[in-house]
């Protein structure tokens, strides 16, 4: 929750002096968190709990996240002039950011699908990129996050990018190993985390 409305009352309270470039990466940060946070959590069935120590690293890491990103898209100003680099870097990285997001919300609903019927087996995965990937879901979400730096270009932005994949490509890994142990029937050509890379 506090990567939302951190930077929802950053751009709240600063709409009227943010600069158009400053509001629209404010605006695709918390449209992420609009997902992960009002409309994920409704759609999910509710599985084993979170360790305490966990949900406390996780909410110290969203608190923080949210603050730098807020704080910097509101305060510092940064100013994006219209030469064509710019305009390229923000075609790019809002291009990257949507599809990424299309990939993590595509890849988050097949994974829901899977236990539709309300048994909790485990099933392997089919569709869209889990036909080449075991984490396409980590894929999506760090695709988005790498066009969002692209598009802010500014250090607290590299840095989530940066954090989210250090974090989310490890996990696809283990994901990975976990899915050739379960199953033998696992799709053997299927990668980790890169399409016909790893």
């Amino acid at each position: 929750m506090p990567s939302l409305c951190i930077p929802l009352y950053y751009l709240i309270i600063g709409i009227i002096d943010l600069p158009l470039i400053n509001a629209f990466i404010l605006i695709l940060f918390c449209l992420h968190y609009i997902n992960r946070t009002l409309i994920y959590p409704f759609l999910i069935k509710q599985g084993t709990g979170t360790p305490a120590h966990i949900f406390l690293l996780c909410l110290l890491f969203c608190t923080v996240n949210g603050y730098m990103q807020g704080k910097w898209h509101s305060c510092n100003n940064v100013v994006y002039n219209e030469s064509p680099m710019n305009t390229l870097f923000c075609f790019i990285g809002t291009s990257t950011f949507i599809i990424g997001m299309i990939i993590n919300i595509t890849s988050d609903s097949i994974l829901r699908n899977l236990r539709k019927d309300g048994k909790s087996n485990y099933k392997i995965p089919y569709g869209g990129l889990f036909e080449y990937i075991s984490g396409a879901n980590f894929f999506g979400e760090c695709i988005e996050w790498i066009g969002y730096a692209l598009l802010a270009r500014t250090p607290p932005a590299f840095a989530f990018a940066f954090s989210t994949l250090c974090n989310l490509a490890p996990r696809a890994y283990h994901h990975h190993r976990w899915y050739h142990e379960k199953f033998d029937n696992y799709p053997k050509d299927r990668k980790a985390f890169i399409p016909f890379v790893i």
